[in-house]
């Protein structure tokens, strides 16, 4: 049987994440301090004791949830998966499990794409909205209608795709969508237009200190958001990282590809362990799914 671990993005956080983890590992409190010092905050108090609210900020949310996948991933030990994926945020996990980076310079570059795309957000107002209900196709036509920015960001799993874009685009394109047939057409609760051109000056900065970090080539292939497709090279993977922040999620694509070359069992790796789960069955049934 081949294994992959799949690490989930923002979104999966949820109150007092890693308190269980800290109390019953040494490890873990290494871990958490580790990350105190290189964020400049404490990231673990908010992470115990903070409100929903703290959690949702974007300097918060990303380096939390990749500090509770990377300790889920390091404590089970044992033999590497056959393959590793993350979704959006959830790939600088993947990267550390799979020995490409190193767990200081993984959280470093969280800590920087977190920050560099709280400044595009400011900089520029953008939302993004859940569809369900359409097939992809038609979504991006219908985005292409819509004057303004607004393109499909998250090819989640089959009827479920979330757009992206400028705010008065995002609401026009619902707006059309929902005339289409779309069952939901909702815009989610983000401080921005991930995935999307609205995030070029976050990808410049990502870029250099992407560039300037170094990667090893990995212990096992990551399949990446851009294009769906395994990567063992450090260079290729160095450049699709960077293109992430403004192109979409292919998930659906990268499960695909997974189970054509014989991954048979997913485990979703941190966060609620629920999201990525329920998106593997809506792509592929009969593959095996489990968390950690």
């Amino acid at each position: 049987m081949q294994v992959a671990y799949i690490f989930p993005g923002q979104a999966s956080q949820f109150v007092g994440m890693g308190k269980d983890l800290y109390e019953s590992s040494e490890m873990a409190r290494k871990r958490f301090s580790q990350a105190n010092e290189i964020l400049g905050f404490d990231i673990a108090t908010t992470m115990f004791e903070g409100t929903a609210e703290d959690l949702k900020q974007t300097r918060v949310t990303q380096p939390a949830v990749f500090l509770h996948s990377v300790i889920k991933a390091e404590m089970e030990g044992g033999s590497l998966p056959s393959a590793v994926a993350g979704h959006s945020l959830g790939e600088f996990s993947a990267l550390v499990c799979n020995k490409t980076l190193n767990f200081e310079d993984g959280l470093n570059l969280v800590r920087i794409r977190a920050e560099a795309m709280q400044k595009a957000c400011e900089a520029i107002p953008g939302t993004m909205a859940a569809i369900v209900g359409l097939d992809d196709d038609i979504v991006e036509q219908i985005c292409d209608q819509v004057d303004g920015v607004v393109i499909a960001a998250n090819y989640n799993c089959p009827g479920q795709l979330v757009i992206s874009g400028e705010q008065e685009a995002v609401k026009n394109a619902c707006e059309k969508l929902t005339d289409a047939g779309a069952r939901r057409a909702i815009e989610l609760a983000v401080g921005g237009a991930f995935h999307s051109p609205l995030m070029e000056p976050a990808s410049k900065e990502l870029a250099q200190a992407v560039t300037s970090t170094t990667f090893s080539n990995p212990a096992c292939p990551i399949y990446q958001n851009v294009n769906g497709q395994p990567q063992t090279d450090a260079d290729q993977i160095k450049e699709l990282l960077i293109k992430q922040l403004t192109s979409p999620v292919r998930w659906t694509t990268t499960i695909q590809e997974m189970v054509r070359n014989g991954i048979n069992e997913f485990v979703e790796v941190g966060g609620t362990g629920k999201v990525l789960q329920a998106m593997v069955k809506r792509i592929h049934s009969e593959s095996i799914t489990r968390a950690l």
